[in-house]
């Protein structure tokens, strides 16, 4: 159930609010070249996203004091990812045509740019080898769809079957031709999905993690291999006990480092350390009990780096086998780069990412891995239109954070309506990001206090926190969402008597669940929730997902998922729901928004259901997100008071 914190949040930050639609510079695919010295990034001016998609173009950068050295942009209608230094500091890099269907495989040297390789269809994640000599890259040959299960599906018409995309690896001579479209060969076998990988360092293979048959499906019970860059030839590793995430390989070439957690998306990283030989063994976890999340890996020369979120904190540490994980940098804020969350230089001592929080807008920053700083100035004039809270409180025996966002300058007497927003996953977190645009800063310029619970199943609080959700969906966690309320307005001003709620995905489940566990709220969202886990079951692209939360399957003990669905409960239904879903929704089916506006409206709820065309889990369209922003804003002004957006 892919819309996440961040992907709900994009979500609400879609639609403009002319009044406070400061322009902001972007920046995206962070790489750190590996003597630390450089920087990449794909970069949206201020201002050119007044003109609909912005347009990157790719910048080299100082690593030092962020000056620009080199700004490379060849297609004005393409776009640029995958972003990944090759060991002599060649920049490796994709661009895709969408009017073409093609994506091209890029390195730029010191004095031209050149072709590798076209595909035709999608690509993603090329990385050079060690020995500098061939580039790497998963490669989905004539997609019917974008990669990843939170994109449109394909529409099931016809006789159904199990016609694949299959993303595999391809592997490329950088001395060599490029290679044309009809001339790519993927290496990996047919038939096995490939998701992350990592060179091993003497450059013979990748270590890998896969699964056969449907990639969308099957990430859940993903295998770590082995796969030979030459012949294609597969090579068991390990079959984890649970998700997996980041998979690298020790300079030595005999260990795999990876994150291995319960995660409910692909995407959306969370676990503990874990470690198992490159020979194949039984994977051993190094951080048992660890009262955080790790969420991202890199294996560098000096050591193992990850990030991880503990409660409010975001940090970059390092990690001994034999003495355990110690803090080098951390702040409230989120960080992002192209390869993890931080890039980092070949020998661990430098690092790069991009940071922002709810005040501040996004930075680079750069410097020796303990001593960040930021290095880009182009937002420094970009003010904040919130003032962001961290909120603890305990519920059950748990420790649970939140965050509480006001409108800035308000009146400290005026009680104010507040919105509650639940994360999606469950396996997620609401962390930091920086907007003054779209809904949310609609929200904050009528006047509403918006709250963001991570209740127990969230990331945070360590791995028994993540799991202690397990066959108990909207019961634990409602209570700490509910318990999270009373704490918020012990210190704000918020108004008991206005509270409204919203959330995708599993954030739209909690919206639908709660309609019918309390009466607390006056008003709902939901948005590509779940209204039956039994017809669910049978009905979404991904169900592996659901196995290690339930037990069992649908199938096998249908009493739980009948127990948890909010479908069973609706006649306790009063509060007004607007629902809304995209069409060709393959993690939530829209069926699922349709069985609630049904169960609402035979309940006597004010109730209305939006299904909007040719989207997925998530609304991108532009037209499609300005009204999800407008209704939703309609609907809370119906119900809290504040102005609804025009």
């Amino acid at each position: 159930m892919r819309q996440t914190a961040s992907l709900f949040a994009a979500l609400l930050t879609a639609t403009a609010a002319p009044a406070l639609a400061q322009q902001v510079h972007g920046y995206g695919g962070l790489a750190l070249s590996p003597a630390g010295d450089r920087i990449a990034t794909t970069e949206a001016p201020a201002g050119s996203e007044t003109k609909g998609r912005p347009h990157e173009a790719i910048v080299w950068r100082s690593a030092t004091d962020g000056h620009v050295l080199r700004t490379i942009d060849p297609c004005a209608t393409c776009s640029y990812s995958g972003l990944t230094f090759g060991p002599n500091g060649d920049l490796v890099f994709l661009v895709r045509d969408r009017t073409a269907g093609t994506v091209t495989l890029e390195i730029a040297g010191a004095n031209r740019v050149r072709t590798v390789a076209t595909v035709k269809g999608i690509a993603a994640t090329p990385r050079m080898s060690p020995d500098g000599r061939r580039i790497a890259l998963l490669v989905t040959l004539n997609a019917a769809k974008e990669a990843g299960a939170t994109q449109a599906g394909v529409r099931q018409v016809g006789e159904i079957g199990e016609a694949n995309d299959e993303q595999r690896l391809a592997v490329f001579d950088v001395a060599g031709p490029a290679v044309a479209a009809d001339a790519v060969r993927p290496l990996s076998p047919a038939g096995r999905y490939v998701y992350e990988y990592d060179w091993t360092p003497d450059s013979r293979g990748v270590v890998a993690t896969t699964a056969l048959g449907n990639g969308d499906a099957n990430w859940w019970v993903a295998t770590i291999d082995a796969i030979d860059a030459t012949t294609g030839a597969v090579r068991p590793i390990a079959k984890p006990a649970v998700q997996v995430n980041y998979p690298r390989v020790s300079p030595d070439g005999k260990t795999v480092v990876f994150v291995g957690g319960l995660m409910s998306d692909n995407g959306s990283v969370g676990g503990d350390i874990w470690t198992v030989p490159v020979a194949g063994g039984t994977p051993s976890n190094r951080t048992p009990g660890y009262k955080a999340t790790v969420t991202a890996l890199a294996w560098t020369a000096g050591g193992i780096r990850a990030t991880t979120l503990s409660g409010a904190e975001a940090a970059v540490v390092a990690f001994d086998p034999t003495k355990g994980t110690s803090v080098l940098w951390s702040r409230p804020a989120s960080f992002s780069a192209a390869d993890g969350r931080v890039a980092y230089s070949a020998d661990g001592s430098r690092a790069a990412a991009v940071v922002q929080d709810f005040e501040h807008a996004p930075a680079i920053y750069a410097g020796p891995v303990a001593g960040l700083t930021a290095i880009t100035h182009d937002n420094d004039a970009v003010q904040g239109i919130v003032s962001a809270k961290s909120v603890t409180w305990r519920s059950d025996g748990y420790t649970v954070q939140g965050w509480l966002l006001t409108p800035r300058g308000v009146d400290p007497a005026k009680r104010l309506p507040m919105i509650v927003i639940v994360h999606g996953g469950p396996a997620a977190a609401s962390t930091p990001y920086f907007g003054t645009r779209g809904t949310t800063a609609d929200m904050i310029a009528a006047g509403y206090a918006l709250f963001y619970p991570n209740p127990r199943g969230s990331y945070g609080q360590g791995e028994a926190f993540t799991a202690a959700n397990k066959r108990d969906f909207g019961g634990g966690d409602l209570r700490d969402i509910l318990t999270g309320v009373d704490a918020v307005e012990k210190v704000a001003p918020v108004d008991d008597a206005r509270l409204g709620l919203t959330g995708g995905s599993y954030g739209g489940f909690m919206a639908m669940w709660a309609n019918t566990q309390t009466n607390r709220f006056k008003a709902i969202v939901a948005g590509a929730g779940l209204s039956d886990w039994v017809s669910y079951y049978g009905t979404n692209g991904i169900d592996e997902w659901m196995i290690p939360y339930f037990g069992a399957s649908m199938y096998q003990d249908p009493a739980i998922y009948r127990k948890l669905s909010p479908l069973t409960y609706v006649t306790k239904a009063k509060t007004p729901t607007l629902i809304y879903v995209g069409e060709r929704d393959i993690e939530v089916p829209p069926t699922q928004s349709i069985e609630w506006w049904r169960g609402l409206q035979a309940a006597g709820v004010p109730t209305m259901l939006v299904i909007y065309p040719d989207e997925g889990h998530g609304i991108r369209a532009p037209a499609n997100a300005a009204d999800v922003g407008r209704r939703t804003m309609t609907w809370f002004a119906k119900y809290l008071g504040g102005a609804p957006v025009k």
